[in-house]
């Protein structure tokens, strides 16, 4: 995120203001989870594959005895996802789509040929129930998690963030219509998060935080 707390700008554009390093310090955390999850919206706007493009990367993967891609994981409440965007034109990992019955019959349909679709009844993903399935199911024990920031918001109102891994870019956008971490709302969270540096280092103008959520007892 930028040094004023914004983590794209007001037209959600790709994070195009970090260094190669930030770049490559994403991939490595992606690397580490069994499962690669982001939110419909940061999917849609940043197009992204959700691979492990780095060979040494997959090779530390199946090393620790994971597969070489992270599994990946797909939450929309509402599900009309372009079937046409990058991720499904990529078969290096299955994917898995949480959504609900919101979602259009024709979306389903497409969406089938190219991901394995869990839809509830209810009008928004149970993200602890999504979880547990993916623990359940897909024998996945650590998630990284990508975003956006109502989704990060969401798992943080409900205790499921162990640990933030933040960039801090040398740069100010300003402006309430960009992001923070936690999107626009201007609600508080329903209790304040109490997080605890665990490490912190400096490559150039960026510093790397990563933090331990504590969570409620």
């Amino acid at each position: 995120m930028t040094l004023d707390g914004k983590i794209t700008t007001k037209n959600f554009t790709a994070v195009d203001f970090t260094s190669r390093e930030d770049k490559m310090h994403l991939l490595r955390q992606r690397a580490l989870g069994d499962a690669v999850l982001i939110g419909h919206s940061t999917l849609k706007h940043d197009n992204v594959r959700l691979g492990v493009p780095h060979p040494e990367l997959r090779e530390a993967r199946v090393a620790r005895g994971q597969t070489d891609y992270p599994l990946r994981v797909i939450v929309s409440n509402e599900g009309r996802i372009d079937s046409n965007l990058k991720i499904f034109q990529s078969e290096v990992s299955p994917i898995v789509i949480f959504s609900t019955l919101r979602m259009p019959v024709r979306y389903q349909k497409l969406l089938r040929q190219k991901a394995t679709l869990h839809l509830s009844d209810a009008r928004s993903v149970d993200l602890a129930w999504m979880l547990q399935q993916l623990r359940s199911e897909y024998r996945v024990r650590s998630v990284a998690c990508e975003g956006g920031a109502t989704l990060f918001r969401n798992l943080l109102e409900e205790d499921l963030v162990d640990q933030l891994n933040l960039t801090i870019a040398p740069y100010m956008f300003g402006g309430a219509a960009a992001p923070t971490l936690t999107g626009l709302s201007k609600d508080f969270l329903p209790r304040s998060i109490r997080c605890s540096l665990t490490d912190m280092r400096i490559v150039a103008e960026e510093c790397f935080l990563t933090y331990r959520i504590k969570h409620r007892r």
